[in-house]
């Protein structure tokens, strides 16, 4: 890591100083022009016999000349450095955009690996213990239930790379009227039994109708409770308000909240806060990602924001039917 970060400082001084030599050279190219133009002026003048009846015509005709030249040259400096300054801007932004991506790539195989393998490992290593020991029906039924959990939570993590694959290609949505309440409140009693030491708090309108695709706002709740689990160890509150055009989504946990620095950053693809509290927590970057891309999908709005006892809010809004 420290050779590949030395090979980009290095890259990025080499380009520096290429650029600094290339406005040393324009510069250096108007100065000569400038005073090669005078030095012309200057000759010609001498050229031109003072007892001339039009001597000062011509020496009028060769200042002319002279600052119509100096302004050719200052315009075409100032075009070419404006290139050249804009040109270096555009390659720098995106040649540092890469990196970042680069990186965030790189974060994201090195998470993705892990959250994979896993479930996988806890999986198997439960399977094994039963088929190897014979254990009483409260330690199998755990053992089962512990394994259930970590098949969804794979189950889970493929749906949320599928999907992303999917949104970037083309993503045939399936639209049909959905009543959401019925939608949030099934997801809510999924993550209730997932994690029964969790107290989820829901507060819901009934009947409340939107039009959408239901594996996609299905994955959009589960998102946002998955998130709302990982980051805070307390309650967990929903709420499900409607007014006469939309209605109004609200998870709010009790965690450490999200920086204001940050709130923008956490719907980018692969990005995860730099805390130690989120690098401790499971993810690959890709849930918050894809529940923003969801709501713009259904022509809703998303928003965080921090609650005033502490915690955090995403509140999202969807047109109804």
């Amino acid at each position: 890591m420290k050779s590949k970060s030395g090979k980009i400082k290095f890259i990025f001084i080499v380009y520096w100083v290429m650029l600094a030599y290339i406005i040393a050279a324009l510069v250096w190219w108007f100065i000569a022009l400038y005073l090669q133009n005078m030095e012309m002026a200057k000759h010609k003048i001498n050229d031109i016999d003072s007892s001339a009846v039009n001597y000062n015509e011509q020496i009028l005709q060769i200042r002319t000349f002279e600052k119509r030249k100096n302004a050719q040259y200052i315009g075409e400096g100032i075009t070419f450095l404006l290139l050249i300054a804009g040109s270096a801007i555009y390659i720098f932004r995106a040649a540092r955009r890469q990196l970042r991506q680069s990186e965030q790539q790189q974060h994201f195989m090195m998470a993705i690996s892990h959250e994979l393998k896993t479930p996988v490992a806890v999986s198997k290593l439960n399977l094994e213990t039963i088929l190897k020991r014979n254990l009483d029906e409260a330690t199998l039924k755990k053992l089962i239930e512990n394994t259930l959990q970590e098949t969804n939570r794979l189950n889970s993590l493929c749906n949320n790379l599928l999907l992303a694959s999917q949104m970037e290609t083309g993503y045939s949505r399936t639209i049909e009227i959905l009543n959401i309440s019925e939608l949030l409140e099934n997801s809510v009693d999924e993550f209730k039994n997932k994690y029964p030491s969790r107290e989820f708090l829901p507060v819901m309108e009934r009947e409340v109708f939107i039009k959408g695709d239901n594996l996609m706002l299905q994955l959009l709740f589960s998102n946002l409770l998955d998130n709302a689990v990982k980051y805070s160890k307390s309650k967990i509150y929903i709420t499900l308000n409607s007014s006469s055009k939309t209605c109004v989504i609200k998870i709010t946990d009790e965690g450490a909240g999200i920086p204001e620095e940050e709130r923008n950053k956490i719907f980018e693809k692969n990005y995860r806060m730099g805390n130690i509290a989120t690098k401790s927590a499971k993810g690959t970057g890709l849930g918050l990602y894809l529940t923003k891309k969801i709501v713009i999908a259904h022509k809703g709005k998303i928003e965080v924001f921090n609650n005033e006892s502490g915690g955090a809010v995403f509140s999202l809004e969807l047109p109804l039917v």
